[in-house]
């Protein structure tokens, strides 16, 4: 094999690797967000999320794709480990998909596959149809360079090689076809791609299965290392799904090597078929099958192993994310899921301490000012923390719908940074309150009462319509009625205010707090219905963002 064929093999692996990339991010963008509320709503039951976990991975053709987007769900609280551990065993046979395709041989129509590909890329105008055209070229790419990596330029000259021959059909130590099959993914990050290169070696004769099989065990043990490498640094619980992925492909290692060394297995994948392909494929399926098969009723008690190998950390200092990994932004669809988590939290701190702010103002005590100023550090810390990740989430391929959805989370930071600005501004007029000994009357503590419940019904609503991502036309009539029925109490809270002043009820050091609270709970209201707006679909408002 001189340095001709090895650049003819190196570049087939190269246009096969990027095929399964390139249609693979493709898919994301076409499907990522419906793919997301898939997992959202079926992952309750383990036999449900299993066979959710097969379809998802025969779309994306990549368990481990598929992982690291649950790795990102789990930290934004969609799902719990034990769903997650029931959508990665269906994942192990979805990946599948491409030995099947290969071993099928459809490389004939490649070809076509990149032509109309290019062809929808260059000319739709619309992003989906060229996520589409993605799709089409990637698939086309892939197959063309599985094609020319098994040609006779590249693997076809091993064919004449006697030291390749020689080790070959000498080969049969399990031990060496574990290594080897685990190096070879862990360099390739792929078990498809490994796998297809095994079937490629079939196709031309150069690949036993009395050898094979333990190559296919290798690499399927192999196609782990990416995410435990990936799972470095990251939050528990994905380096918990990164776990139970090794546990399954060690269990199913620990039954098919003695089964392939003591009874006549491999003769049983030979007499499949004659085609060399077919029985790597059949015995890539048969792993994959039988393990998820023998662990489904266990995996409760994997997850329980999970947990007791791998702890929760402690951690020292709330000013952390509880969702976003800021180490892996690869899929964009959970990353965009983290992010929304993650405001979610922060919206919770904003209304504590608009909470907690009314509260010392209509007692009269500083009893939580320490709190309220904490989580007012929370507030900008995550608001300042959240914007970066999120223009770093905008610089990679993003679909329409998360495109638009990271535009308005800009927005809503920025809406309830202030409102928490807002929250502080009313601590410390009840600090100037009880700092100068001011009284006020019954009158004007019930007219703040009673704002406030209307301002945090606006707040509330506006928070729950925009994570829902639906503002209905009752709900938006409920809350413009509430802005109205705000600027309606204030207005004649100021008015009483100017009458107790006359008669001598109210004095005018205490007036200048009232009137400046009583704007900042009509600021609160003004803040909360901007984030109403951005919960429904508005083109010419998104067109603005």
């Amino acid at each position: 094999m001189d340095i001709v064929n090895i650049i003819n093999l190196a570049g087939g692996l190269g246009l096969f690797l990027f095929g399964m990339r390139y249609m693979s991010d493709g898919i994301n963008q076409v499907a990522g967000t419906s793919l997301k509320r898939l997992l959202e709503k079926l992952t309750n039951n383990r036999f449900k999320g299993f066979l959710l976990g097969l379809l998802v991975t025969t779309i994306i053709q990549s368990s481990s794709a598929t992982t690291v987007m649950l790795m990102g769900f789990l930290n934004a609280g969609i799902m719990t480990l034990l769903q997650a551990s029931a959508v990665i065993l269906g994942a192990h046979i979805g990946t599948t998909i491409t030995a099947v395709l290969i071993a099928i041989d459809v490389s004939a129509i490649a070809p076509i596959c990149i032509f109309i590909g290019i062809v929808m890329i260059m000319f739709c105008k619309k992003s989906t149809k060229r996520n589409i055209g993605q799709i089409i070229l990637g698939f086309g790419i892939l197959f063309f360079g599985l094609k020319y990596m098994s040609g006779d330029s590249a693997m076809g000259v091993l064919k004449t090689s006697a030291a390749f021959k020689s080790f070959i059909m000498k080969a049969n130590n399990p031990l060496v076809g574990l290594l080897v099959g685990g190096l070879m993914c862990a360099i390739l990050q792929s078990s498809s791609a490994s796998i297809g290169v095994l079937q490629a070696l079939a196709l031309q004769g150069l690949m036993p299965m009395n050898f094979a099989i333990y190559l296919i065990i290798g690499v399927n043990v192999g196609s782990a290392m990416p995410l435990l490498l990936s799972s470095i640094g990251a939050k528990t619980n994905a380096k918990r799904a990164a776990f139970i992925y090794f546990i399954f492909d060690v269990v199913g290692m620990l039954i098919f090597t003695p089964l392939a060394i003591l009874t006549p297995y491999t003769s049983f994948l030979t007499n499949l078929s004659a085609n060399g392909s077919v029985q790597v494929a059949s015995g890539h399926i048969i792993f994959k099958v039988v393990t998820a098969i023998i662990l489904l009723p266990f995996v409760k008690y994997i997850v329980k192993l999970s947990e007791t190998v791998i702890k929760r950390k402690e951690h020292d200092s709330d000013f952390r994310f509880l969702y976003i990994d800021p180490l892996h932004v690869g899929n964009t669809t959970s990353s965009v899921a983290q992010v929304s988590s993650e405001i979610v939290r922060m919206a919770g701190i904003v209304r504590e301490n608009l909470e907690l702010s009314i509260q010392a103002f209509n007692n009269g005590t500083l009893e939580h000012a320490h709190l309220i100023r904490e989580n007012e550090e929370k507030i900008n810390w995550l608001n300042s923390n959240i914007s970066d990740f999120a223009i770093t989430l905008t610089a990679q391929p993003l679909s329409p719908h998360s495109s638009e959805y990271v535009g308005k989370l800009f927005h809503v930071l920025i809406d309830l940074e202030r409102i928490g600005d807002h929250a502080m501004n009313i601590l410390e007029r009840t600090e100037r309150t009880i700092e100068d000994n001011l009284a006020f009357s019954e009158y004007g503590m019930a007219d703040v009462r009673k704002i406030y419940d209307v301002v945090i019904k606006i707040y509330d609503l506006s928070i729950d319509a925009f994570f829902k991502e639906d503002l209905t036309a009752s709900q938006k009539t409920e809350v413009q009625g509430l802005i109205k029925e705000t600027q309606d109490m204030i207005t004649k809270a100021l008015d009483d205010h100017v009458v107790r002043l006359r008669k001598g009820i109210c004095h005018t050091a205490q007036g200048v707090i009232f009137t400046k609270l009583l704007q900042d709970l009509d600021r609160t209201g003004d803040h909360s219905y901007n984030i109403a707006k951005l919960a429904k679909k508005d083109t010419e408002l998104i067109s603005q963002l």
